[in-house]
This record gives structure tokens, C-alpha cells and sequence, in this order.
């Protein structure tokens, strides 16, 4: 793997990240958390979604990435939320 495609990478697990964290509502954990929870949710999505039949096909491969990261993301988001609980002010 090349600069170019780390660079790649880190910026699709960012976005990702980030939407996993406006669709789970303020479960967003600042920009290195949404690196990190969109790279760990793009393997998520990569594992989860053929396992329930879901094939994301948009004919581009970084946008299949980024959905499926995005989703991904959701669900890693909701795990953490679940194990360690939403702080309330």
C-alpha cells in the first residue's frame, strides 16, 4: 500500500466515521475516533452485510467502501454505545 491509498484510506474511514456518527445521533467520537471507528467498520461492514444478503453495488469502488464503512460505522457505534453507555448532561 502506497502514501496515496493510506491517505485514501484515512480520509473514506474519516467520512464514514463521521456519517456513522450523524446517523447514530451524536455517537461521533471526534475526528481521530471517527478514523478510527470508519476503518474498523468498513471490516464490519465487509463481514456483516454479504452475511445478511446485503450487496452494495454503485458501480465505484470508494463509494462501496464508504457506504459500507458508513455502515459499518453505525453498528460499531452501537456496540460501543451499548458497552460503555451514553453519557447524559
Amino acid at each position: 500500500m502506497d502514501a496515496s491509498s493510506i491517505i485514501i484510506v484515512l480520509v473514506l474511514g474519516a467520512v464514514a466515521g463521521w456519517l456513522g456518527g450523524l446517523v447514530f445521533q451524536g455517537g461521533g467520537l471526534g475526528l481521530i475516533g471517527n478514523i478510527v471507528v470508519g476503518i474498523v467498520g468498513g471490516f464490519i461492514g465487509y463481514w456483516l452485510l454479504p452475511k445478511l444478503g446485503v450487496h452494495i453495488n454503485t458501480g465505484t469502488g470508494w463509494l462501496n467502501y464508504l457506504i459500507t464503512a458508513a455502515i459499518g460505522a453505525v453498528v460499531l457505534l452501537a456496540i460501543i454505545n451499548i458497552i460503555f453507555g451514553r453519557k447524559r448532561s
